[in-house]
């Protein structure tokens, strides 16, 4: 018999090597097979195997559920289940949205005694960058692997999703300390623009991904995450430049 199932907490290609090994350990399991952009495990099994076993076999940072089919004759209470899922989702997102927060009101702290946007805005993409590239230095192993996923470049040359980090490290150090800005600001909305491109696909084929460089410590959903993340930088880049 063969079943499939919804797993949350995966990030990587690591990730899904590691469930396929624990899952295919059961006894009874024959083949196991996932993927990881769908977020789902399709397992063949000699006999039934309950949801608690596979669960219980698997580490902490994995949630494994069964899949519900869509039903013509659900009840009418089903149909609350999208509200349910986007709440999760904007719950998801609240670490995001605490970060930029924090974020924007230390770079207003900085300058609210002499008040220039120019300045404010520098600092604002300097933290930014910093920030955010902490949090992928946190999984130097895993980001690449996710980096790809969506991220066009990346996948036409795997190296570049390993010195990303490095990459957004450098920019944020050159607006904070002031150096060579308005090239920083171009290579900005390059980078971005590229990542930018992968996101939009991914989010318009409805894709859920979730990334190392943030969804590891975080939980946050890749596309919606990072979508946000270079809205901001894009918009904040390009004032720079025109104005």
């Amino acid at each position: 018999m063969k079943h499939t199932y919804k797993i949350s907490g995966m990030t990587c290609n690591n990730c899904k090597a590691s469930v396929e090994k624990y899952l295919s350990e059961i006894d009874h399991v024959s083949e196991v097979s996932v993927n990881i952009e769908k977020g789902e495990a399709e397992v063949k099994m000699n006999k039934h195997i309950s949801t608690d076993i596979l669960q219980k076999a698997l580490p902490e940072k994995y949630t494994l559920s069964e899949k519900n089919e869509k039903n013509v004759f659900a009840s009418s209470s089903m149909s609350a289940m999208p509200m349910e899922e986007e709440k999760s989702k904007l719950q998801q997102l609240k670490p995001l949205l605490l970060i930029i927060f924090y974020i924007a009101t230390a770079s207003i702290l900085l300058h609210y005694k002499d008040w220039r946007w120019n300045a404010f805005m520098l600092d604002f993409m300097g933290l930014f960058y910093i920030v955010f590239s902490f949090f992928k230095m946190l999984d130097l192993k895993g980001f690449p692997d996710s980096f790809r996923m969506y991220d066009p470049l990346a996948k036409r040359v795997p190296a570049y999703g390993w010195v990303y980090p490095f990459i957004e490290t450098g920019l944020g150090l050159m607006f904070l300390m002031r150096f060579e800005v308005e090239i920083s600001l171009i290579i900005t909305l390059v980078v971005l623009g590229i990542t930018t491109i992968g996101v939009t696909k991914t989010l318009l084929d409805k894709k859920s991904i979730r990334c190392a460089c943030l969804g590891t410590a975080l939980k946050l959903p890749m596309t919606e995450a990072t979508f946000i993340e270079n809205a901001i930088m894009i918009v904040m880049a390009s004032l720079m430049l025109i104005f």
